[in-house]
């Protein structure tokens, strides 16, 4: 017997029965093939752009008390964590869009190149070494230079979190970011111990928090779910030992 896909809307007067080949749209099937990981692949930019929003939220409240006391550590920090927050943003950009060249160079600068430095950056001057300014901003500048120019290889796509070393040459975007995350940890990491009995609670805070942001972008097999908890909670920790007084 054979089947009418479409039938004359005048036939169907007193004529016979048609039925259907398909009844529902092609994209149910996938849905129903796969609900969760559909699902999963909803929740995580969202989670990731909590994450960002939360990290910007604390950036924006060290804003604020930098205004009020002018005191450079403060805007330092804030500085640190708003890298934070915008390379969290990028990860929740390409795990919704997937990655692709802007996602990864935005992801790298802010991630990467930044977020350690501007940290540790703000450590020394917490402690009155203001040569740490001026050799910030320099490597700010070099960052950015770094993050814009150098060439992405490989192709970037999908949603997963890419690899720096899958896409970039030892030299000089790797070389950079290792020196000034190894320089921004030494001066977050030696400053907190050196200061511990003068602000332990504080101190004990920038550490776990610094320890889980650390965490949270090095440590494999996390996703993005994995990710952006170490993120928020990082985050938390390190606007609580910033501001705490003792």
């Amino acid at each position: 017997m054979r089947t009418q896909v479409l039938a004359d809307p005048h036939s169907l007067k007193g004529g016979p029965d048609v039925s259907l080949s398909r009844s529902q749209p092609v994209w149910a099937d996938h849905l129903a093939e796969a609900p969760e990981a559909s699902t999963l692949l909803r929740v995580e930019p969202l989670l990731a752009f909590g994450a960002a929003l939360l990290a910007l939220r604390l950036a924006g409240l060290l804003a604020a008390r930098w205004r009020a006391s002018r005191s450079p550590h403060l805007l330092a920090w804030s500085a640190g964590l708003a890298a934070y927050a915008l390379g969290t943003a990028a990860i929740a950009w390409g795990t919704a869009a997937g990655w692709d060249d802007r996602a990864f160079r935005a992801y790298y600068l802010f991630g990467g190149l930044l977020t350690a430095p501007l940290l540790g950056a703000g450590s020394l001057l917490g402690v009155g070494r203001r040569a740490a300014g001026p050799v910030v901003l320099v490597y700010t500048g070099l960052a950015v230079g770094v993050a814009l120019a150098v060439p992405v290889h490989g192709e970037l796509a999908g949603t997963e979190l890419p690899h720096a070393q899958d896409h970039l040459d030892l030299f000089p975007a790797r070389v950079v970011a290792l020196a000034g995350n190894i320089a921004g940890s030494l001066a977050l990491v030696g400053v907190a111990l050196a200061t511990l009995r003068r602000r332990p609670l504080g101190n004990s805070l920038l550490l776990a928090g610094f320890l889980l942001a650390a965490g949270g972008s090095t440590l494999s097999g996390l996703g993005v779910v994995g990710t952006s908890a170490f993120i928020a909670v990082a985050a938390v920790l390190l606007y609580a030992g910033t501001v705490a007084r003792s």
